[in-house]
């Protein structure tokens, strides 16, 4: 009996056995977008069609629509892949890319 609960707790608690909350992703998914996307170039963009339109509801939706279907995109592709590819594999893709692009942003500062 004592193995039993004992081998039951190491099981659940085996890296390739962690489980995630649907609050835990939930939470860290709204806290990190809402963190990267406060101030960003879409967010002045909406002030200033909101500011210039006189209809802020409108604006409103329009940029709600946009950010939803984006998301979606996003998720869909994230999803995809993860079918395809190891964790490794997107992590070593996605770091290439940021480094890309970063890359490209400072040659166009400093030209």
């Amino acid at each position: 009996m004592v193995e039993n609960s004992t081998q039951k707790n190491i099981d659940s608690a085996s890296p390739d056995r962690k489980k995630w909350s649907i609050w835990t992703v939930f939470s860290s998914t709204f806290i990190t977008i809402f963190l990267a996307e406060m101030g960003d170039k879409t967010q002045l963009a909406t002030l200033l069609m909101s500011a210039q339109s006189q209809s802020p509801w409108v604006v409103f939706a329009g940029a709600a629509l946009a950010l939803i279907a984006t998301s979606l995109l996003g998720v869909l592709i994230g999803y995809w892949l993860a079918k395809r590819l190891s964790p490794q594999t997107l992590d070593l893709a996605v770091s290439l890319l940021l480094l890309v692009i970063s890359g490209l942003l400072i040659a166009d500062v400093i030209s």
